[in-house]
């Protein structure tokens, strides 16, 4: 496992076409474990490419992408999530006819292990890992700050405590590696301070957070580290000053 100053997620030329069209061009990259990393650009910069080829959703069409020292890229969605890469979309995507710990109990529980006849009649253990399950999906809710939410119907919910339940549900699945895409999108300010909160707590618990967003004060403010994409590029990676104080930066997209 990487140590705090080790590289979890390293990208070493990664690129993917579609017929003639580049998404994604010679993409090279190191996210270190237990930072915050924002990826920022315009529209059509390939930034949910780029979630794809990280998450399994799509696989590149060169390069590499490793996760905790080992070559990922053959393998499916499923098994990167097993190995703890997570990721969240713009829709919230939350289970309205269930309260927000319900919502959560379905990252925290172990699927693998279940099959038809213990959950019908709760032998072979499933009733041990239910409670163990239920105990992680309070845990995650208090480090997310959503515990007060708990016997909430989802469909209650604001859009900004749905996006909170999809962060923390992503998590109860004991994931390392956070994808977060675009989590601001249409949260008022409270919401936004609260999403800002429980990412810090998440980061402090552990995780390692790779986030999407156009509120580019929000990237600066939570990110020790940006990386910036442009035409499927990356035309910026340092610190927030770094990136701000980059002329092509500017130029291609924080000017404008």
């Amino acid at each position: 496992m990487p140590s705090a100053s080790e590289p979890i997620l390293v990208l070493r030329n990664v690129a993917k076409n579609y017929g003639g069209i580049v998404a994604v061009r010679d993409m090279s990259f190191a996210v270190r474990a237990g930072e915050v990393c924002g990826i920022i650009g315009p529209n059509g910069a390939g930034k949910s490419t780029l979630f794809d080829l990280i998450s399994g959703a799509t696989a590149p069409s060169a390069g590499a992408v490793y996760f905790r020292a080992a070559d990922i890229g053959g393998l499916p969605m499923y098994q990167r999530a097993r190995r703890g890469i997570a990721r969240t979309f713009q829709l919230a995507n939350t289970f309205v006819s269930l309260t927000v710990e319900d919502n959560i109990l379905v990252g925290a529980e172990d699927h693998r292990r279940r099959n038809l006849l213990q959950a019908t009649t709760h032998i072979g253990g499933y009733r041990r890992r239910l409670a163990e399950a239920r105990e992680c999906a309070r845990a995650i809710m208090q480090i997310v700050g959503i515990a007060d939410l708990a016997q909430m119907p989802a469909a209650r919910l604001t859009f900004g405590q749905q996006r909170l339940v999809s962060l923390a549900r992503a998590l109860a699945g004991n994931a390392r590696l956070l994808l977060l895409d675009e989590p601001a999108a249409g949260l008022s300010v409270g919401e936004v301070e609260r999403l800002c909160d429980a990412v810090e707590r998440v980061q402090q618990n552990g995780a390692t957070v790779l986030i999407i967003e156009h509120n580019v004060n929000l990237i600066m403010r939570i990110c020790a580290h940006v990386i910036v994409m442009h035409l499927g590029e990356k035309i910026g990676d340092g610190t927030p000053d770094e990136v701000q104080n980059s002329e092509r930066v500017v130029e291609a997209y924080l000017g404008s």
